[in-house]
């Protein structure tokens, strides 16, 4: 789980919204920008989440997701951004050696990849409307494009996973014109990661394992990942990804963490 850190000091016009959609909470801030083209940009954005649950809820029968589980569509008779997803799921699952998958149950579930997906492509959506910043919270999950004022980085606070209200790190996006934040873990939604190689339950040392590389869409699919892999294997794998780092926080409170990760903090 992370937030956005607020900066209080001067800084461009600040439009902030929250749409309920994907069964959770999305929540834009966007600095700068002319004020009627950020207003349209951000109705296309939340549009944009409204089509990506309509399109692939697996909660809903209708779905073009559920129905092409059911073999009442194809991939081509969907829409495009189908089969995009796809091909991300299955580069993800390639790069991860199956530790990230698409499939729940032995079914087709493209739910790990899609939240990321539509809250990175939200993002980016706002900043084409010429904004100097732009941040989306998916649930906890941010991906931040540009800067929130002069000289000031955007700031996303880890929450930590065994002391509730506390923080386990501030990640820091200086330097970067863009940057995501994603965490997987047990201290939000319990047990519900899924080992890949069982079917059932991750059961691992780990209770968060918290990814910063630039895209939003990657960062959540190497969270998850690294969760069902356990501490030694996934810090290993993560120091192999480039442009990625990593904040492993285990059961026993030990913090384990990616060689370039202190670069990110402040």
């Amino acid at each position: 789980m992370a937030d956005t850190v607020a900066e209080s000091a001067a800084a461009p016009a600040v439009l902030r919204h929250a749409e309920e959609v994907m069964g959770t909470v999305f929540s834009f801030d966007v600095r700068g920008g002319e004020p009627g083209a950020v207003r349209a940009a951000l109705e296309e954005a939340i549009a944009s989440l409204h089509r990506v649950n309509d399109v692939f809820s697996t909660y809903r029968e209708d779905s073009q997701v559920s129905r092409l589980v059911r073999g009442e569509l194809t991939v081509e008779e969907c829409d495009p951004d189908v089969a995009e997803v796809l091909a991300l799921g299955a580069e993800a699952e390639r790069v991860s050696d199956g530790w990230f998958s698409m499939r729940y149950q032995g079914r087709l579930d493209p739910t790990g990849i899609v939240k990321g997906w539509a809250a990175e492509r939200a993002a980016r959506l706002v900043a084409a409307a010429g904004v100097s910043g732009v941040s989306v919270n998916g649930g906890g999950d941010v991906q931040l494009l540009g800067v929130p004022g002069p000289e000031r980085p955007w700031r996303v606070g880890v929450s930590d996973p065994l002391r509730p209200g506390g923080l386990a790190a501030v990640v820091s996006a200086a330097g970067a014109d863009e940057l995501a934040v994603a965490t997987s873990g047990t201290a939000e939604r319990g047990a519900h990661i899924v080992d890949p190689r069982t079917g059932r339950s991750a059961v691992t040392d780990l209770v968060a394992v918290t990814v910063v590389t630039p895209r939003l869409t990657w960062a959540d699919c190497w969270a998850t990942a690294a969760f069902a892999m356990g501490s030694r294997e996934a810090l290993a794998w993560l120091e192999s990804l480039p442009d990625v780092e990593a904040l492993l926080i285990t059961a026993g409170d030990e913090v384990r963490c990616t060689g370039g990760l202190a670069g990110r903090l402040g």
